[in-house]
């Protein structure tokens, strides 16, 4: 056997509830250590925080293919770790792996079917990347993108992201520019972010919502209309977004930050004004789930290991140390305090 830390749910935010650090609990924990056939035990090296699971802290999730947490009971997300016994042949002892249910825990037993193997290469050795850029979340960037948001080389189109500092957000508009977009206006919460966006990642122009007036500089930024809205944030900044939009544009709907802590149905009901302005000018705005793309999961990781080793695609990354530090990460990222992707450092 040996001891492990652990994070728990301690209590949910309640109705309505923006989420704290008390919600979370660490735990130590006695693990036993013999494997069944097929079983490997993995040392925790990163786990990832997001925002979709903000929605697994309620009673319900409003969505059938995510689970709600339960109280007292370990956590899971996104996590990649190395293998250090293992009794799985196709997990050998020593190999990278990484999994969208991965508990938080510092060692954790885990059936090796449930894996994927992963290789270092792809990555440069940042293996933090498979939780972000070259992982679920660079997937959903690159599939969002090409599915929804009709992007054509040549065709002088702008594209605008909100959320655009965070960890998709951050992707998605160097992907628009990529693909072809002649103008790519990130929406974010700070000058610093704004800066990181031009400077950075090759975004055309950045806008601070929370001290611009975000009407009139995407009336500056975007002189030719909308084409393309990568969707992370849903409320007021969407709404301002659709009302630019031209005639025949296309709404990503990646997420809706600002409305999850809000006991609303997913995605959260637009106003009469906005539902108009998307009927009137024939704008597509569907909800966009990128599990349903998986088929084209393994060409598309290709393609963002490519872009990313070549520097086409800078790859931004908050990271804390420590599993201890999991509820605050957590909820700084909800609150924006995040530059990229907010990764947790769990060991080396």
């Amino acid at each position: 056997t040996m001891q492990v830390h652990t994070v728990v749910l301690n209590s949910r935010p309640g109705t309505d509830g923006v989420p704290v650090p008390e919600n979370f609990r660490l735990e130590e924990k006695t693990l036993t250590t013999d494997l069944k056939d097929g079983e490997v035990l993995v040392r925790t090296l990163y786990l990832s925080v997001d925002p979709y699971m903000r929605c697994r802290m309620n009673e319900e999730t409003g969505a059938d293919y995510l689970k709600p947490w339960q109280l007292s009971e370990c956590l899971d997300g996104g996590g990649v770790g190395v293998v250090e016994s293992s009794r799985c042949t196709s997990c050998p002892e020593g190999c990278v792996v990484t999994s969208f249910n991965w508990p938080w825990q510092t060692h954790a037993v885990m059936k090796g079917g449930a894996l994927q193997k992963v290789d270092p290469q792809l990555v440069d050795g940042h293996l933090s990347y498979f939780l972000g850029a070259v992982g679920i979340t660079g997937l959903t960037a690159l599939l969002g993108v090409r599915e929804k948001g009709h992007v054509t080389k040549g065709a002088n189109q702008t594209m605008v992201v909100s959320g655009a500092a965070g960890a998709c957000g951050s992707i998605a508009g160097q992907i628009g520019r990529l693909d072809g977009c002649v103008r790519v206006v990130g929406i974010c919460g700070s000058d610093d972010k704004c800066r990181a966006l031009v400077e950075d990642l090759g975004f055309s122009a950045a806008i601070n919502y929370r001290q611009d007036d975000v009407c009139a500089r995407l009336k500056e930024c975007c002189p030719d209309g909308i084409d393309v809205y990568f969707d992370n944030v849903g409320g007021h900044i969407s709404e301002t977004v659709i009302a630019q939009m031209n005639k025949g544009s296309h709404v990503i709907l990646c997420g809706q930050i600002s409305q999850y802590n809000k006991d609303v149905p997913y995605p959260p009901p637009l106003s009469v004004e906005t539902q108009n302005a998307l009927q009137r000018n024939c704008i597509t705005r569907e909800r966009f789930l990128v599990l349903s793309y998986m088929h084209k999961a393994e060409a598309a990781l290709c393609e963002l290991s490519q872009w990313v080793k070549s520097g086409q695609i800078k790859v931004l990354e908050t990271v804390v140390n420590g599993i201890e530090n999991m509820g605050v990460a957590f909820c700084s990222m909800m609150k924006g305090g995040n530059v990229g992707k907010q990764i947790i450092k769990i060991s080396d």
